[in-house]
């Protein structure tokens, strides 16, 4: 049975991991060079996304061997890093005679992981090496009986998105990994990855754009009945070059309507929430939001 702990933001000074002092690292990246030592590589998963447009909320996980610890933030950097933090400081607790301790005395520094390879742990360590934002596993859906459950895990990794089924969350997490891997083989045009993601968007790049769609937006209001605002976004995103994602909330807001937080790949990214009676609706109304947030950003001098 694993162990499952919630943990609050708080700065990490220090942390001794095979005597070495690594004060200057943050947790998600003391936690992978743990799990990196004793063979569990750290694997982080969305449980859930909420709040306000100004005020989100992510909750994420960190499972690394037989621990399962969650985090909180605004961002989920945020609440990826809080998640590291809760798992570090109960691996602390039992670090000086557990056996993931002994073995890690017994790898040199330098050595390699000695985990079996398995398309999440190799996802990973492509993004490690290529410098990529980590692969992110994002719960989509839960299915069937108890004793027949399927779970459907979005795996993200830079712009690209896959999704995998299965009947533990851990054996759905490792089919959209597989998916995303043979995704990035077909992009690369071998089974050699090669491919790269597009160069980061930023922000104070789109008040230059003299570009159709971005033009447009700066022109016309966006008050018009009946708009597709869902498509607008896709055309805008589609011609600077940015990614939008939409992640629906399962609770429903106190007038019992959905709701949904769009998220830009932009730098910095950016997150905008909408309502709506219906899941489509409140995908409409968060990429309205959007595409006054863009406007805004892309009208200032």
């Amino acid at each position: 049975m694993g162990r499952t702990a919630v943990f609050s933001e708080e700065p990490i000074t220090s942390f001794c991991l095979a005597s070495q002092h690594i004060s200057d690292k943050t947790p998600v990246q003391l936690l992978y060079e743990y799990g990196t030592k004793t063979g569990t590589v750290p694997l982080y998963m969305m449980e859930r996304a909420a709040g306000e447009a100004h005020q989100p909320l992510f909750i994420i996980s960190v499972t690394i061997g037989d621990i399962t610890c969650t985090g909180e933030g605004s961002s989920k950097k945020a609440a990826k890093q809080e998640a590291a933090m809760a798992a570090l400081k109960m691996l602390e607790l039992d670090i000086e005679n557990s056996p993931q301790n002994q073995r890690m005395e017994n790898i040199d520094c330098g050595g390699e992981a000695n985990d079996q390879p398995n398309p999440v742990g190799i996802l990973q360590e492509l993004a490690m090496q290529r410098s990529w934002r980590l692969p992110e596993y994002i719960v989509c859906s839960e299915a069937g009986p108890d004793h027949k459950k399927e779970f459907t895990v979005v795996c993200r990794l830079e712009t690209l998105s896959e999704k995998g089924t299965g009947s533990s969350k851990k054996n759905a997490r490792r089919a959209a990994a597989e998916k995303m891997l043979e995704k990035l083989r077909s992009l690369s045009g071998s089974t050699e990855i090669t491919w790269n993601p597009k160069p980061h968007v930023y922000l104070e790049r789109l008040r230059s754009s003299e570009l159709e769609k971005i033009s447009f937006l700066r022109r016309n209001p966006l008050s018009i009945p009946n708009t597709d605002y869902v498509q607008m976004m896709l055309e805008l995103s589609q011609e600077q070059g940015f990614e939008v994602t939409y992640f629906d909330i399962e609770e429903l807001t106190v007038n019992g309507q959905y709701q949904c937080l769009a998220e830009l790949s932009t730098m910095p990214v950016a997150v905008c929430h909408g309502t709506g009676i219906s899941c489509s609706n409140a995908h409409n109304d968060a990429a309205h939001s959007a595409l006054q947030y863009i406007k805004i950003m892309a009208s200032c001098k």
